[in-house]
């Protein structure tokens, strides 16, 4: 005979890395054939709650809805276990707003080094709904084993930062991180550092 799932727990809208994600743990005892189904409302739009496609009936205990919440407003997401017939209560998560809690993730470096000058560009592992936002990045330079580092900030996420390099010798390196301008400033971790020799005579 079947009962009632128990309802899930941990139930957590989270920002990671540009993303917006709901995740959540089975609750205790759930049956091995239990699925989930999310939806979220907005403030603006109480006690409507909107139906997630993407995450009806799914075996997997997150769903990812960084595409699908509206932005500039607080929302939340909630969900519940299905197993056959029958299915738990629904569990709520916390509010949030996607600008304002986003949590950036540090971008990737391409870093191309020519004869008197080293092209750098970040690419950010982005969403193509928060692509038009006016992400910014912030660049470092510094000789290997200095502390001195040469700061480039608050560039445009699609532009190229050209560093002439002409009077530069030796193993240089290079990190970034990302900025973001809500209603305040926030940004990530600085990436990995890219070291790259310059001007070497071998």
């Amino acid at each position: 005979g079947h009962v009632q799932p128990p309802p899930p727990q941990n139930v957590t809208l989270l920002s990671k890395d540009f993303d917006m994600i709901l995740t959540w743990t089975p609750g205790e005892g759930s049956p091995p054939d239990v699925t989930y189904t999310v939806r979220y409302e907005s403030q603006e739009r109480m006690d409507k709650w909107m139906k997630v496609p993407h995450c009806k009936n799914i075996h997997r205990t997150s769903c990812d809805l960084t595409c699908v919440l509206p932005k500039f407003v607080k929302v939340r997401a909630r969900v519940k276990a299905v197993s056959g017939r029958f299915q738990s209560a629904w569990v709520e998560s916390q509010f949030k707003e996607y600008h304002l809690d986003v949590e950036l993730a540090p971008p990737v470096l391409n870093v191309n080094v020519e004869e008197n000058s080293t092209r750098v560009n970040a690419s950010f592992p982005l969403a193509s709904c928060v692509e038009s936002l006016s992400w910014m990045y912030d660049l470092n330079l510094w000789e290997a084993g200095s502390k001195d580092k040469k700061q480039y900030e608050g560039i445009f996420r699609k532009n190229t930062v050209t560093i002439d390099t002409t009077a530069l010798r030796g193993n240089y390196c290079l990190s970034a991180r990302s900025s973001f301008q809500s209603i305040d400033f926030k940004h990530s971790k600085f990436s990995q550092p890219v070291c790259v020799l310059l001007n070497h005579k071998g």
